[in-house]
């Protein structure tokens, strides 16, 4: 099962290609108007491509059906080619934080447009700091609410809490203005920091994960909460550990 989830890409795209070759020479043999199975190694392509594009038929009711079958096939093939070669880039380019790594020094903008810098924390306090999909959605909502009213516990653990998603600075500060937020969050355009760290996706990577990442003040990791759906559980998870460290 876990080789079908972080291969799904390669495998959908190659089922889905399975059939190309018996679809295009039946759309070879009616575009050229032939039962011969020779034009399949012919090289002549430019009526192929005109027929896939333009109704050169216009009368023939089974070209203009196979096209519109042909071309929607073409289009499924190519949009799960994205998404492999997409998966397959991200998966090759991240390098996975895990227990008992050393947390790697970033610097991203916070809500209010100031520059965080990781290492002005590292050595002095501990920190959770947890990726989440999207401000204001309802499990990022529950998930950042947790956290704003355990905050002082949190302090009383000597810790600080991040918060990292991928949205704009514009958009964490309505997001903590609008559920009175009284932590840091960092703007992760272009998800660099969650590569960094190897967050990974949810939903054959379609959905951003929700990973939290507790970190001493040697700024080891020792304890990671991976979760879409129990948003509220990272908060319980994080100080639970903090707590027994004091």
């Amino acid at each position: 099962m876990d080789f079908i989830t972080k291969n799904i890409w390669l495998i959908l795209f190659v089922v889905w290609g399975l059939p190309l070759g018996f679809y295009r020479s039946k759309f070879r043999k009616i575009i050229y108007q032939t039962d011969s199975w020779v034009i399949n190694i012919k090289p002549v392509f430019w009526k192929e491509i005109k027929g896939l594009f333009k109704n050169i038929y216009p009368d023939n009711m089974k070209y203009k059906k196979f096209r519109n079958f042909y071309s929607l096939y073409l289009l499924g093939y190519f949009i799960l080619f994205i998404f492999y070669l997409n998966f397959h880039t991200n998966a090759q380019t991240m390098e996975k934080i895990d227990i008992g790594s050393t947390v790697p020094n970033f610097e991203l903008q916070d809500q209010n447009g100031q520059n965080f810098q990781l290492e002005s924390v590292l050595g002095k306090k501990n920190m959770v700091i947890y990726f989440y999909p999207k401000d204001d959605t309802p499990g990022c909502t529950k998930e950042a609410c947790a956290f704003r009213d355990q905050f002082e516990v949190f302090k009383d653990t000597d810790a600080v809490i991040v918060g990292i998603s991928a949205q704009s600075v514009e958009s964490h500060l309505n997001f903590a203005k609008k559920h009175r937020l009284n932590f840091t969050l960092l703007s992760d355009t272009g998800n660099k920091v969650r590569k960094l760290f190897g967050v990974p996706s949810n939903l054959f990577g379609l959905i951003s994960g929700r990973v939290t990442y507790v970190v001493n003040k040697e700024g080891k990791v020792i304890y990671m909460f991976n979760s879409q759906t129990q948003a509220e559980k990272h908060v319980d998870e994080a100080l639970r550990i903090l707590q027994e460290i004091q």
